[in-house]
C-alpha cells in the first residue's frame, strides 16, 4: 500500500444465495481526496459501503486502512480508528437540540458514550467544541432548535456535523444529497467541499452534478464489479459508462456538465 493510499480493498467479494453482489473489487481511495462510488440501481454500491463499515461481512477479500487490515474488526473498532460513516450516527435523538446531538458526538468520541446521568455541567466543557462544529457546518443559529424541527437540509448538515465530532481521518457519505431540492443539494455540496480540507471523504451519490464539482476521483461500478475509474471528465466520456447508465433512471450523465 502506498502510504497516500488511506482505504484500500483487495478483491473484495460479497455473495448472498447464489447472488454476488459485490465481485472482486480493488478500491484504492487517495488520502485527503473526494472519491465518488456511482452506478446504476443494484451496481453494489451500498453493499460496498456496508462492508466498508463492517455492517455486513466480506465473503473473500480484504480491507486495509492506514497499512492495518482491518477485514475482520468490528464496526466499533473502525470507528476507533477514525471511519465514520455519516447515517451511523445521524439525528438519532431528534427531541434534543441540534447542540445536544453534537454534543453526544462528542462524548463518544471522549469514550464517554451515553453517560446520560452525568451533570449538565460537566457536559458544558463539550459545548465550545460542539458551537465550533455548528458554525463550520452553518447551523449556529439552529442551535437550539429540536433536531426535529429542523429543515429537511439542515438535517444532513447535523448529520455531518455529529459526524465530524467523531473525529474521522476517513468520511464516508451516504448519499449525501439525496431526497434534496436545488438549493439544499448546493448548500450541501459546498458543505462537502468544506469539510473536506484535511480529510479523506469516499461517498455513494446519485447526483452526477454533485460529483461532477467536487470528486477527485470517481468509481464506477456495475453488477457488482469496478466498470471505469478516473476523474470526472474520464469517466462521463467513457463508452460502457454512458451506455450502463442509458435506460437507467436512476443518473444521468446528460446535462451534468456544469
Amino acid at each position: 500500500m502506498h502510504n497516500d493510499t488511506i482505504l484500500e480493498t483487495r478483491g473484495l467479494t460479497k455473495e448472498f444465495r447464489g447472488f454476488t453482489a459485490v465481485r472482486d473489487v480493488d478500491l484504492r481511495v487517495r488520502r485527503g481526496s473526494i472519491h465518488a462510488l456511482i452506478g446504476p440501481n443494484g451496481a453494489g454500491k451500498t453493499t460496498c459501503f456496508n462492508l466498508l463499515t463492517k455492517f455486513l461481512v466480506p465473503t473473500r477479500g480484504q480491507i486495509v486502512f492506514n497499512d492495518v487490515d482491518i477485514t475482520r474488526e468490528r464496526s466499533s473498532q473502525i470507528a476507533r480508528r477514525g471511519v465514520i460513516r455519516s447515517f451511523q450516527i445521524s439525528a438519532v435523538f431528534p427531541h434534543m437540540t441540534v447542540l445536544q446531538n453534537v454534543r453526544i458526538g462528542l462524548q463518544r468520541q471522549l469514550g464517554t458514550a451515553f453517560q446520560f446521568w452525568r451533570s449538565e455541567r460537566s457536559l458544558a466543557v463539550l459545548d465550545a467544541r460542539a458551537l465550533e462544529l455548528l458554525d463550520e457546518v452553518g447551523l449556529t443559529d439552529y442551535a437550539q432548535l429540536r433536531a426535529v424541527e429542523l429543515p429537511y437540509g439542515r438535517k444532513r448538515a447535523l448529520e455531518i456535523a455529529t459526524t465530524l465530532a467523531m473525529e474521522p481521518e476517513l468520511m464516508l457519505l451516504d448519499e449525501p444529497t439525496q431526497g434534496m431540492g436545488h438549493e439544499d443539494v448546493d448548500r450541501v455540496t459546498t458543505l462537502i467541499r468544506k469539510v473536506a480540507v484535511g480529510r479523506t471523504v469516499l461517498m455513494v451519490e446519485h447526483n452526477m452534478n454533485v460529483i461532477a464539482g467536487i470528486s477527485d476521483t470517481i468509481t464506477v461500478l456495475q453488477r457488482g464489479e469496478i466498470l471505469a475509474e478516473g476523474s470526472y471528465a474520464e469517466v462521463s466520456k467513457n463508452p460502457q459508462v454512458i451506455e450502463a447508465y442509458m435506460g437507467s433512471t436512476d443518473a444521468t450523465l446528460q446535462g451534468a456538465h456544469a
